[in-house]
């Protein structure tokens, strides 16, 4: 692949188009930015005046905005999106289908409660029961935010139950409220001076590239190991099984470095739920919605989780979290949970004619351009050795930069300036785990835009390496 592409500022059209159908790259030319502009700076300095320190931000990027696979600053500035904020943005920016269904529902009304009814909220509730990750029929809960949807999951999981242990993953992000920052694990940061609430014992994400067990004889991979140590040393040792509610799991761990587990993993721990009589939650905030080429990540292994956490690219941008669980498990009264804006009719409307969008080409799109850009990705890891690994499932494309590729020594400083130099460059990258870069772009992107992107991650990473 060469490394550089043209740079230009045409309006695409972001209809989900085939892998097939994209056109061949064209003849490369990248360009350095000048930015941040004036307009970018003056922003950022209002921002500084008045904003929470917490939040955390990545680049000096000031959107004005969007279309598609492309994202605009207040100076002009184009560039890619490879985060679509943070894999919120499935069908890109500004959707033309999306908008309309805003619009439309704008016209009607904007909000009523739940505490009564309206047809956009059943229609989506059917909507996400026919393409549920299991067989028997679902029932859905809605909230606003994918940390509200944990929250949901924890306590239908507990109430149906009647047991208040979980079991969770070292480098799992499943949010940042009280009950769901009791799982997360991926920064200590974000558990630092706070008490959790739910009563979870952790342990260690199948990540085979950088295993923390030691595999046992008869261990089929490394996914079968995790689940041996947590049934035969966990929950004989610290978690008796007869008071475990569920067991709380990314399909594929996000914030802990988009970190795919082996095949034996998934199969593994619905046997031991079985057995245990413990519900499997697959937190599918980040990876479900047709990001990995299918409606749920956790469909690759084949394998019916008993509750399903959805958000993000759910309702294409707009606020919105669920939960899908089978009917059996959703067993609570009426006045055990709630939520007033959850199933808001704006954030319906976006996520019925997102589900439109995937279902019409999107979550092909994702399934061929991701395989493509993987294939790509590896092809330069075989340039670049500071590419230590490459993976991912569709567009969740993780590639861990390391120092050293026997010693797997990660390059934090490394990964953190190629991130900077791809945005100099007109590209948007963030991070995840210790030292790797993430590629999520929306789903409807087109080849010609990975191509792009592509061209200028290994320029930004050519010129790194050279320093």
């Amino acid at each position: 692949m060469s490394t550089s592409t043209v740079i230009n500022t045409t309006v695409i059209n972001t209809t989900a188009q085939p892998a097939a159908a994209n056109p061949a790259p064209q003849a490369p030319v990248i360009r350095r930015l000048n930015t941040p502009g004036p307009k970018a700076h003056s922003l950022m300095e209002r921002d500084r005046r008045v904003m929470s320190s917490a939040y955390g931000r990545e680049h000096p990027f000031v959107m004005s905005h969007g279309r598609g696979s492309e994202v605009f600053d207040v100076d002009g500035n184009r560039y890619l999106d490879f985060v679509a904020g943070i894999a919120v943005n499935a069908t890109g920016h500004s959707h033309p289908k999306v908008v309309q269904a805003l619009r439309d529902q704008l016209d009607q009304f904007i909000h009523i409660s739940s505490d009564f009814y309206h047809e956009k909220w059943i229609q989506l509730a059917e909507k996400l029961d026919e393409i549920a990750p299991f067989a028997e029929p679902a029932r859905v809960f809605m909230a606003n935010s994918g940390t509200e949807a944990v929250e949901a999951a924890i306590k239908l999981a507990r109430h149906h139950t009647g047991r208040s242990r979980f079991i969770g993953f070292m480098g799992a992000f499943h949010g940042r409220t009280l009950g769901s920052l009791s799982f997360t694990a991926s920064k200590t940061v974000q558990r630092e001076r706070y008490s959790a609430l739910a009563d979870v014992t952790h342990i260690p994400y199948p990540n085979p590239y950088r295993p923390l067990l030691l595999s046992q004889p008869g261990d089929a991979d490394y996914g079968e190991t995790v689940v041996n140590y947590l049934e035969q040393a966990v929950l004989k040792t610290v978690a008796p099984p007869t008071e475990v509610a569920g067991i709380l799991v990314e399909p594929i761990q996000g914030e802990g470095g988009y970190v795919v587990p082996p095949d034996g993993f998934f199969p593994r721990l619905r046997e031991l739920c079985d057995r245990y009589g413990i519900l499997l939650i697959a937190d599918e905030v980040q990876t479900g919605m047709g990001r990995t080429g299918k409606w749920w990540a956790v469909e690759h292994w084949g394998v019916e989780p008993d509750i399903v956490c959805s958000a993000k690219g759910i309702a294409s941008g707009m606020p919105l979290g669920a939960i899908l669980a089978r009917e059996r498990v959703m067993t609570w009264p009426p006045g055990a949970h709630g939520n007033t804006y959850g199933g808001n009719p704006m954030a319906c409307a976006a996520a019925l004619a997102t589900i439109e969008v995937l279902e019409q080409g999107g979550i092909e799109n994702a399934a061929g351009q991701g395989r493509y850009m993987l294939d790509a990705l590896q092809g330069m890891a075989a340039r670049h050795p500071s590419i230590g690994q490459v993976r991912g499932k569709g567009l969740i494309i993780g590639a861990e930069l390391v120092a050293d590729p026997t010693s797997k020594q990660p390059a934090v400083a490394l990964r953190n300036r190629v991130k900077q130099l791809a945005f100099e460059h007109g590209l948007l990258l963030i991070g995840c785990g210790v030292s790797t870069l993430r590629f999520i772009p929306p789903l409807i992107i087109r080849r010609d835009e990975v191509d792009e992107g592509l061209a200028i991650f290994e320029h930004a990473l050519t010129l790194a390496e050279q320093e």
